[in-house]
Formats: structure tokens, sequence, C-alpha cells
């Protein structure tokens, strides 16, 4: 079964033309300021957080969700006026910032017709290669955002195939899996984490959850938070690039905006000699939590 999965995910690769061969990759996951309300003024400030970086593709930046925005909205009309449409010139002017061989993730408040959506936007070489509408809605969101129709995406990019998710997405364990199975080298998270009390000495549930989550499907996370209080949300300032293996490789040091790590991307799932993450499923086992969203109700003793 192993080898089978592994001649088929070989084949993938070669049709995919990202090769065989392990790949280096650099990412970042950036916390610039971002101020609720502020759009033109938040616009500003990721323009110069990406123009910052210093871009030696192929290279992935992620930054965080309703990063032109901000997240802590008085109503619905206040998200309405700090709502772009994915092809605005002001959004979509980002991407002159990003150089070829590299690409960005920012959230930012989406609007279509009279639809809102929490949504980002992915971009690269001066161009937007793709969007991705919030499937998981947390708490007061669904009174402003209407939900996305996928369970994360996975989109083909100069430098990997990338998986891109946000924020509460990352908390229900199938959604990186799915992702992971379709393909995905490493998942852009970009999130904003309220602070909530924890044992002393303990990262962040978020943190740990996405931690679970890389290391189960072998799939790295670049995760961008956002730092300081907006409108008395604290925020855990959990920003943080995660490994394959499930351990965090690089955090913001100090009053650093940035973590910076080198991903070693390759087709293996392995784990050790004799597993692999994605090859040794049994989902003919639990093919029931796939097919229905209810609660089993007939677990034996």
């Amino acid at each position: 079964m192993t080898q089978r999965f592994s001649t088929v995910r070989r084949r993938r690769a070669a049709d995919d033309g990202y090769g065989l061969m392990n790949r280096k990759l650099r990412v970042s996951a950036v916390t610039p300021d971002i101020v609720i309300g502020d759009l033109d003024g938040n616009l500003a400030r990721l323009h110069n957080a990406l123009r910052a970086i210093e871009w030696t593709g192929p290279y992935l930046a992620v930054l965080p969700e309703l990063a032109t925005s901000g997240y802590v909205f008085t109503d619905i009309d206040e998200a309405r006026a700090l709502s772009l449409r994915a092809d605005d010139a002001r959004l979509t002017a980002l991407a002159d910032d990003v150089p070829a061989d590299c690409v960005a993730v920012v959230g930012f408040a989406e609007v279509d017709g009279d639809t809102l959506y929490n949504s980002a936007i992915v971009i690269g070489d001066g161009k937007v290669v793709g969007t991705y509408r919030k499937a998981h809605l947390w708490a007061a969101e669904p009174e402003i955002f209407a939900t996305g129709v996928e369970a994360g995406t996975v989109i083909d990019t100069a430098i990997c195939r990338l998986g891109v998710a946000i924020c509460y997405d990352n908390e229900f364990p199938e959604l990186p899996r799915r992702l992971a199975l379709r393909g995905a080298e490493v998942l852009a998270l970009p999130v904003n984490w309220p602070l909530v009390d924890r044992p002393e000495g303990e990262h962040a549930p978020e943190t740990i959850q996405a931690m679970a989550a890389a290391r189960s499907s072998q799939l790295a996370t670049v995760i961008a938070d956002r730092r300081g209080t907006e409108r008395g949300v604290r925020w855990t300032g959990g920003t943080a690039v995660i490994g394959p293996d499930g351990w965090i490789k690089a955090t913001p040091q100090g009053d650093e905006t940035i973590a910076t790590a080198v991903l070693d991307l390759t087709d293996s799932k392995a784990i050790g000699d004799r597993n692999d993450a994605l090859a040794d499923r049994r989902p003919d086992l639990y093919r029931d939590l796939v097919e229905s969203g209810e609660a089993a109700t007939d677990i034996p003793d």
C-alpha cells in the first residue's frame, strides 16, 4: 500500500513540475501593525512590510487575517466600509512588492456584491495567483461574513503547491489533512487568535492544535498572527513557522515582527523507516466520519 501510494505521489509531483528532489523554501510569517478602521494606513503598512522582506526566491511570506481592515468591527456597516473587492487595484497593488519566484498570502475583508467574506489573497510576481474565503467562522463572524464553500484550498504557485486556510479553519483536523491529501506542501495560515488563559509555560491552544495538525499530515505550517490589543481584545501573538515534524522552527524574537525559517520540501510523508503519514491511513474504518457531520450515537461501550 505504501509503495503504491508513493508511486502515485511521485507521478503527480513530476506532472506538477516540482520534481522529486528535496527543495529549499524560505518562509516568513509577518505581523505588521494593523489598525482597525484604517484601510489606507493598513495598506501602506502592508506595502512597507512586504518591501522590508529580503526576498531571495523561492520565498513564501504570510501576513495576518483581515490585515487590511482589522478584526473587531463594531457592526456590519463598518466591515462593509473596510472591505475590498478581490480585484480592487488598492489590494492587487500589493503584488507589485512580491518579486518573481516569491509568493505572499494576505488576509483581507472581501466584498462581492452585497456579500462579505473573510478572505485571503495569494500574490506573486506582480499578479494575483488566487483567493480563498474562510469556511469556518468564529464567534460573531457569521453576523458579518458569509461562509466560503471550500475547506481550504490548494494553489499551484511558482514556488510550491500551497495550501491556504484561515484561522478557525485549522481547528478542524479534517481540513489540513484534506489539503495534505491534495498535495499541499506548505500551509499558509493567516490568523487573529484572541488571547486565552493557559497554564504557565504552555503554548497557546491554537498553536498546539497547529503543531499536532502539521505533524499528523507532515505539513509545514506558516502562521501569521496579530500582536497587541484591538478594542479590548488582546491577541495571542502566535506568529510561528512550524515544520512538518510538528516542532516550531521560528517565532519573532523580542520586538521583531517577522519569523523566518528554511523548509525542506520533499515528496515524502515518511515517519521513520516504516511508516507514512498518509499511506498508513485506514479510511475504510472511519468513512462515517467523512460521510456524516453528525455525532455518532451508536458507539459501543
